[in-house]
Order: structure tokens, then C-alpha cells, then sequence
């Protein structure tokens, strides 16, 4: 099931899938001309997983994303820790051991605030990870970027990706590699797909929800003025404020 979309005949495309995000890699060669954002599965979404098993999993999945990548592009994973029988779970140490072992190098790591730094969370995250990661490229050093985000931005959802933390992601892929299609394979309601439309560029996303997928293709963001914004009423949220804070 996909769908198209385009902003005027010469506009940026967006293709939509609703499948599974690792069955639908696994049918696919290295995605050329692609650069990846991600945000992977909550261990909440596993009940019938251990805490152990789930790690494994997740491990397995980053490295299937990232065996998709081409050399000259780059993921960026976005993740936020969880805490599990009174211990955390570093889901950063967990996408990076995966890129290690993959032969990829870190081209930065930011962290994304949740919180006004110094507020005392009782065991929720107070901040994101946002890993960027590569086999052949290397950032140039003269565009960098803040390494601490004081805010993740608008979210259409609970455990939807940032405004601001997807257009970080995306710029750097527009302006630091020659790849011009944004995949994400667990694309919730599309944040980061409509930012990378809104850039120019095309974007691909994979979503398991036919509700969420609807939402992936409809969702757009809009430049008012130099700020990026999504249109009010696309997406909108669907979970409970417990819920977790990532797909």
C-alpha cells in the first residue's frame, strides 16, 4: 500500500508504505541515493519480549536499518531512554554498538532537551539522543551545529519525533551529503518526512498503522517566514499522555 505525493508538478515526492519497517528493508539492496531518520520501537511495544530479549532485538533492528545505508548518506537515529525495574536503558549505547559493529563512525551526537534543564523527572527522560552516523562521509567540521537542542519541538504525538530535532536531522542530510531522498522506516505520522519535503527533497516512509500511514502521507510542514511549522490539524495525537515517547 503506498501513496504519492507532490507540491506542484516539480515538487518533492513522498511515498508512503504500510508494512513492516524490517521486512520492508530486508526486501530491498542498500537504498542508493538515501539518507535515513529513525526513531526504533519502545521496548513497551514488545510485551511478550524480556528486557534483555528486546535489547537483542533492537540491536538487530538498527543494524538491518543501517545495512541499508550507502556510503556517501547517513542515519540519524533519534532515542529516548527508558527506565525499566529501576534501571535505565541507553538506547544511544544501543544504536551505537550497533553502527560500531557495522563499521560506521559517529559523525555526531546531540542531545535534545524534554525538559527545562535542572527539573527533576521521577524516572522519565529528560532528554532525547540524536545520533547521526556514517560509513563514508565525514562532517565538515565548519557547519556544525549546536550539540545540545534546548527543545525537541512540535510533535504531533506522543512518541512522534520533534519538530526542530527532524529539521536538524534533515538539513545536515541536505546540506552535507549528496543524497536527496529521506527514508524512515518507522515514520509514525511523517514529522520527519514532511520536513524533508519542506526542504526539497524527496521522502520515503514505513509505517505498520494504516492510521498512521494516513497520517504520514497528509501530514505538512510549512515555512512561515524563517521558522518551519506544521499546518494546524495535520496529525494530531491518538495516545494516552502515558504512553512511550518513540516509535
Amino acid at each position: 500500500m503506498t501513496d504519492d505525493e507532490r507540491s506542484g508538478a516539480a515538487g518533492p515526492k513522498r511515498t508512503v508504505y504500510c508494512e513492516d519497517a524490517l521486512a520492508w528493508l530486508d526486501a530491498r539492496p542498500v537504498l542508493a541515493g538515501c539518507s535515513v531518520v529513525a526513531s526504533m520501537p519502545d521496548v513497551s511495544e514488545f510485551p511478550s519480549l524480556t528486557v534483555p530479549q528486546w535489547k537483542d532485538w533492537f540491536v538487530g533492528a538498527a543494524a538491518r536499518v543501517l545495512s541499508r545505508v550507502p556510503e556517501d548518506g547517513v542515519a540519524v537515529f533519534y532515542q529516548s531512554d527508558v527506565k525499566k525495574d529501576g534501571a535505565w536503558v541507553d538506547k544511544g549505547y544501543l544504536v551505537s554498538k550497533a553502527a560500531d559493529a557495522a563499521g560506521f563512525e559517529t559523525l555526531w551526537h546531540k542531545v535534545v532537551c524534554r525538559r527545562t534543564p535542572g527539573t527533576v523527572t521521577f524516572g522519565r527522560p529528560a532528554y532525547s539522543h540524536l545520533l547521526c552516523f556514517s560509513k563514508g562521509l565525514k562532517a565538515d567540521a565548519g557547519k556544525s551545529t549546536a550539540d545540545v537542542l534546548p527543545e525537541a519541538g512540535e510533535v504531533t504525538w506522543t512518541r512522534g519525533m520533534g519538530l526542530s530535532a527532524c529539521l536538524v536531522a534533515c538539513r545536515f542530510i541536505l546540506e552535507q551529503t549528496r543524497t536527496r531522498t529521506v527514508v524512515d522506516p518507522f515514520c509514525g505520522h511523517g514529522t520527519a518526512l514532511a520536513v524533508a519535503n519542506a526542504l526539497g527533497m524527496d521522502a520515503v516512509g514505513v509505517e505498520l498503522s494504516r492510521k498512521r500511514a494516513r497520517r504520514a502521507r497528509n501530514l505538512q510542514a510549512t515555512w512561515n517566514g524563517s521558522k518551519l511549522v506544521l499546518l494546524s490539524g495535520a496529525g494530531g495525537g491518538e495516545d494516552s499522555p502515558d504512553a512511550p515517547d518513540e516509535a
